[in-house]
Order: structure tokens, then sequence, then C-alpha cells
């Protein structure tokens, strides 16, 4: 069990689209915005976990045409969030970026996540922990991973939100949208070389 909750907490504290996004969405709107948009990236993945332990996910993800698709349209909803939080506060945009993205945007953000599918297809492949008993291994997986999953989220929105706090100059603080809305672009570069798309 310890294992698997290592593992868990390792494969979420890295930086990826879904943790840097909720951090530059509390850099950018504070922190009542990127908890809405955390409770969003937690229901989309709990559509994903539901969709990998039924094998659903593996079925879809067979075809390299639906791979390439999905891989797609994260990339351009990552640019699009990246924008959205690199223009936050900033005069000048061709982005609107007055709305935070909010619960539906995080939602929208799972199904998409490369990572999102990765890690809980590589969790409840692994770390058998009740081999003779499928079900209570897997409720048990769940809730362990979502009693680690929400913390590192959470602690993510507020170093975000921390940024804002600090009150810092308009130049400063698009500085730092800028930052993290690079640090996303770094992950979708990632994501394209790993998938071999680029």
């Amino acid at each position: 069990m310890l294992t698997f909750a290592a593992a868990i907490f390792f494969l979420i504290i890295s930086p990826g689209p879904g943790v840097l996004s909720a951090a530059g969405v509390s850099a950018a709107f504070g922190m009542r915005a990127g908890l809405r948009y955390v409770l969003g990236l937690m229901i989309g993945n709990a559509a994903v976990m539901l969709a990998v332990i039924t094998g659903l996910a593996a079925l879809i993800l067979a075809s390299p045409v639906i791979r390439t698709v999905l891989m797609v349209l994260s990339t351009a909803y990552l640019l699009y969030l990246a924008a959205k939080i690199a223009f936050a506060g900033a005069q000048v945009s061709f982005i609107a970026a007055d709305r935070e993205p909010g619960v539906l945007g995080g939602f929208l953000l799972q199904p998409i996540n490369p990572k999102a599918y990765v890690v809980n297809t590589f969790l409840f492949a692994n770390f058998p922990l009740y081999p003779d008993a499928y079900v209570t291994e897997v409720i048990v997986k769940a809730i362990v991973f979502n009693a680690i999953w929400l913390p590192l989220h959470i602690l993510w929105c507020w170093f975000g939100a921390s940024l804002r706090r600090l009150n810092l100059a308009p130049r400063q603080q698009r500085a730092i949208n800028v930052g993290m809305a690079a640090s996303m672009l770094v992950v979708v570069g990632l994501a394209l070389i790993a998938g071999g798309v680029g």
C-alpha cells in the first residue's frame, strides 16, 4: 500500500497539464477560481479512471487515429489554457481572459489529457493490493488515489494563489502568468515528443 501511495504522490506532484493549469488559473484568477477548476479536474479524472477501470480507454486508445485526435485536441486545449493564463491581466491580448476556466474548463481537460490516462492505467494495472478481490482493489485504489490527488492539486492552487497575493506589480504578475503558461507549453512539447507526434 505504501508503494502504491508513493507512486501516486510522485506521479501527481510532477508537473503535468492538470497541476500546472491549476496553479496557473490560481495565479491568474485567484484561489477560488483555482479550486473551481480543480473540482472540474477531479470530475474529469473520475471519468478517465472509470474508462481505464472498465477497459473502455484501452479499447478506444487502441486506434491510432483516435490517439492522434486526442493528442491534437489536448494540445489545442492546453495551448488555449496557456494563452488564457499568459494574458490574464495583460492589457493587450488575443484571448479574452476576463473569465476563469471554471469547473467546466477543468473537466474538459481530463478526457483529452494524455497524462491522466497514463497515470490511471499505470496505477490500476500495477500494484496488486487484493489479487482475489478486484472490486475491493479498485475501490481502495480509487479512495487512496483521490486522498492524495486532491490535496496535491489544492497545494498547486495555493502555490499559484500565493504568487497572486504577493501584490506584485502588473508587469511582474504578467511575467508569472507567462511563466506558468510557458511551463504548460513545455509539458505539451514533451507529450508530443513522447507520443511521437512532432
